[in-house]
């Protein structure tokens, strides 16, 4: 078994369900008593969040480029980064590391290809849904087109996110508006929807459209690779 460097806390919520999930993934696959081997750096959300609102993007790369060298060095054979948003960054981290970043959004691309989808829905940060990292790989790279809610519609998935789902509150009305939205991606052509947010699965279980739940499509991916 190889060992994954994750990179955490961003949030903590999400960070807890990667755990959970890469290790009850490896036990069944392996039965017994085991369990991933897993080097973890994770950080206070708080200063992320703060410079992800300044736009302050440049020291983000540099603090993720470290956290990814030192797993390096620390022994990790692949790097992964716990959270959608801060994919940003991914292609200069993988320029600055000699072992393989497993990217969130390839990840979610595979799985929608296998299924045959052909136009997602994107839910996420508002960073995730209007930047170009994330659905231009999806559509430049894969060939998947992609919808994203309007800018009221982005504003209350931001919200929602940040103001309660990093900090662990799940609350029905926003469960609900979220499903508003998701069902208005559906009318204007998407067939499932990519939660673009690795604690979105947490507050959206079901909708009228399949949903991908990029924390489970990710770790799915890196469990893979580390039993290659």
């Amino acid at each position: 078994m190889k060992t994954i460097g994750l990179i955490g806390g961003m949030s903590y919520e999400s960070t807890i369900e990667y755990y959970r999930i890469i290790n009850e993934m490896i036990n069944k696959q392996l039965s017994g008593l085991h369990s991933a081997k897993m080097l973890i750096e994770s950080y206070d959300f708080d200063e992320i969040e703060k410079n992800q609102a300044a736009e302050n993007w440049e020291l983000l790369t540099e603090v993720l480029i470290n956290s990814a060298q030192k797993l390096q060095k620390a022994g990790a054979d692949y790097i992964a980064i716990a959270t959608n948003t801060m994919h940003l960054m991914a292609d200069e981290v993988q320029d600055n590391i000699s072992i393989p970043l497993i990217h969130i959004a390839e990840a979610a691309a595979n799985y929608i290809k296998e299924k045959n989808i052909d136009t997602v829905a994107l839910l996420g940060t508002r960073y995730t849904m209007t930047k170009p990292f994330y659905k231009d790989k999806l559509k430049n790279e894969f060939g998947i087109n992609v919808i994203i809610p309007d800018e009221t519609q982005q504003g209350i998935v931001n919200d929602i996110i940040y103001n309660e789902l990093c900090v662990g509150i799940v609350n029905e009305s926003s469960r609900l508006k979220l499903l508003d939205i998701i069902n208005s991606c559906k009318e204007n052509g998407a067939k499932a929807v990519v939660l673009g947010c690795t604690e979105l699965p947490n507050i959206i279980k079901n909708a009228e459209i399949e949903i991908i739940n990029t924390t489970e499509v990710h770790c799915r991916e890196i469990v893979k690779r580390i039993l290659e």
